[in-house]
């Protein structure tokens, strides 16, 4: 059984963003985010490390790939899907899906270099076409 809703997340990419062609002609960009959350239980702190794979599908895809490097944080919004599976060793499992409408850059887990985050309000925006947004307003 999936559900559907709208999410926003902010983590860091588990691994380097691919590009897939398909059939049809359309290109999806797919990467891993990893979110961590902490809370107390029983008066510990604990932290669970969430992942949620997420796709972006046409020219956007295509134009923030070179971008979307391991360690690199994130912030996405988009249709969250919620699908449970079993496992090849018969176990349950549940993978959370977020078709993104809108990918901002937020810096990574590097402080140095190019890797920093950007200053307030610099932060690189790309939204898909869903949005309706076109591809003359992305700024490269």
């Amino acid at each position: 059984m999936a559900s559907m809703a709208r999410a926003t997340i902010i983590g860091n990419l588990g691994r380097d963003a691919e590009m897939k062609m398909l059939g049809s002609g359309n290109s999806v960009l797919e990467f891993s985010i990893a979110v961590n959350q902490r809370f107390r239980e029983q008066g510990d702190w604990k932290e669970v490390t969430r992942w949620y794979r997420v796709s972006m599908w046409g020219t956007r895809g295509e134009k923030i790939k070179p971008y979307l490097l391991k360690g690199k944080q994130v912030y996405v919004t988009g249709a969250l899907t919620v699908r449970e599976y079993t496992t090849q060793d018969g176990r349950a499992g549940v993978s959370c899906d977020l078709r993104a409408d809108e990918v901002q850059l937020l810096g990574s887990r590097s402080d140095a270099g190019a890797d920093a985050p950007p200053q307030q309000g610099q932060e690189k925006s790309f939204p898909t076409n869903d949005s309706g947004y076109t591809d003359s307003d992305v700024p490269f």
